[in-house]
């Protein structure tokens, strides 16, 4: 049973709420349900760090010193207490409406900046783990024993009623566990913001967790989830089923099978495509009409990573990278179409394949993949280069969507085998 973004946020609101001046609610969720003070995604930073208790100047050794109380370390799932859905709900806003803030997530047009709400969603979707894996019995200081790190980034996607959003008006992003195994757990998050009077949801996402035991590196074990509500029920099974096709799809990856049958054929077609019939030869290349060579669409960045970026575990912060990887795919798509598309339809399948080390040079290469219409499929290939050992390794993997609004916008073609092979995953993700 699929599950409307509209039914999943039919739970009962848990608000944040300002409460600094006092130590009994700092971190603490008002179960009053008001409407008044929703945090910031400043504050929601602030409250992060609050419950994670790790944060220290950089130079300096982390160590479990802040005040409050830590939670046990559990074996299984039956030591830990058992949550609802609702107990990770959290709300929050990013404040465009207040000028000084509204700055940084302003393009040069006066649109807003993807990259900027994708390290918002990113820090939102930490604090709803933390939240789920509170102790109801320890009270509203305490600690967490763990380390939650993002695994994937499933799927982000816009509304396909390509709303104009306004760059002065408040932005409400709101999210919960809506599914849990024994160490992950998955967060489905929203966007949304006032239109016409009316609130409209512009922005979709589903967030992968797993839990770490920062002292072993060991896997660890989160509080199981018991939900409520049909619609709860729902997004579980989903969460279970979601989970069963990146199995699948895991085991039908490029690197691993064949391409079949039917994506053969393409592959052979497109090849045909660039032959010169006249020469009577396969190796003289010929660029179709329209078309642009994928080896032409190569863009790329350096990033030296500084300790400003930083997490609360002292590795590169997830949603600096995305946003990093974002705006060179952006920039490598304005490139390829000659204008500069709008928001990101989709992205998909942001895998997380290894922290990044602060001091690390991280190089991005962009590329142009698959094309269908106004649509291209840009992938973005992050990996460490560790100049001293003259090795390179891979860290991420982000796959975007864009669509330039062009009819007439020209066909990626694929040269080599390996281009070939990056043309079908680009196709297998946009048709996903």
């Amino acid at each position: 049973m699929a599950l409307s973004p509209r039914n999943l946020m039919r739970i009962s609101p848990v608000t944040w709420t300002r409460c600094f001046s006092s130590s009994a609610c700092r971190g603490s969720v008002d179960n009053n349900n008001s409407n008044d003070g929703l945090l910031t995604i400043k504050e929601v930073r602030t409250h992060l760090m609050n419950m994670v208790g790790v944060r220290s100047q950089w130079g300096q050794e982390n160590a479990w010193q802040n005040p409050g109380v830590m939670q046990p370390v559990a074996e299984s799932q039956s030591e830990l207490p058992m949550r609802k859905p609702s107990d990770s709900l959290v709300r929050a806003r990013i404040p465009l409406s207040d000028a000084n803030a509204r700055e940084k997530y302003l393009l040069h047009n006066g649109g807003i900046r993807f990259g900027r709400l994708l390290e918002d969603f990113d820090t939102l979707a930490g604090l709803i783990c933390y939240q789920h894996n509170k102790n109801p019995n320890l009270g509203d200081e305490q600690k967490s024993p763990y380390a939650f790190v993002t695994v994937l980034v499933d799927r982000i996607e816009q509304s396909s009623s390509q709303l104009a959003l306004s760059s002065k008006k408040d932005i409400n992003a709101r999210g919960n566990v809506t599914w849990v195994g024994k160490s992950s757990m998955e967060c489905s998050m929203y966007m949304e913001q006032e239109i016409d009077g009316e609130s409209h949801q512009f922005l979709s996402a589903k967030y992968l967790f797993a839990a770490r035991n920062p002292l072993t590196q060991k896997a660890g074990v989160i509080n199981p989830l018991e939900p409520q509500t049909p619609e709860e029920k729902a997004a579980f099974q989903l969460g279970e089923e979601n989970k069963k096709k990146r199995q699948l799809e895991g085991s039908k990856s490029l690197l691993k099978a064949p391409p079949s049958k039917e994506e053969r054929l393409i592959i052979h077609d497109m090849f045909l495509s660039t032959i010169d019939q006249k020469s009577g030869s396969l190796k003289v290349n010929i660029k179709p009409e329209n078309t642009i060579w994928m080896e032409d669409t190569i863009l790329k960045s350096l990033i030296i990573c500084h300790p400003e970026q930083r997490n609360l575990y002292n590795k590169m912060f997830g949603g600096f990278l995305m946003r990093q990887a974002y705006e060179l795919a952006w920039s490598n798509a304005s490139i390829y179409s000659k204008k500069r598309p709008g928001m990101c339809k989709v992205v998909d399948d942001i895998l997380f394949r290894k922290p990044v080390e602060i001091g690390s040079l991280l190089f991005l290469s962009s590329q142009v993949v698959y094309s269908s219409g106004p649509d291209l499929q840009v992938h973005v290939h992050a990996e460490v280069l560790n100049p001293q050992e003259d090795t390179r390794e891979t860290t991420n993997d982000f796959h975007f969507t864009f669509d330039t609004g062009l009819a007439d916008l020209p066909r990626v073609m694929p040269k080599t085998y390996a281009e070939a092979m990056m043309y079908l995953m680009g196709k297998r993700h946009y048709e996903s």
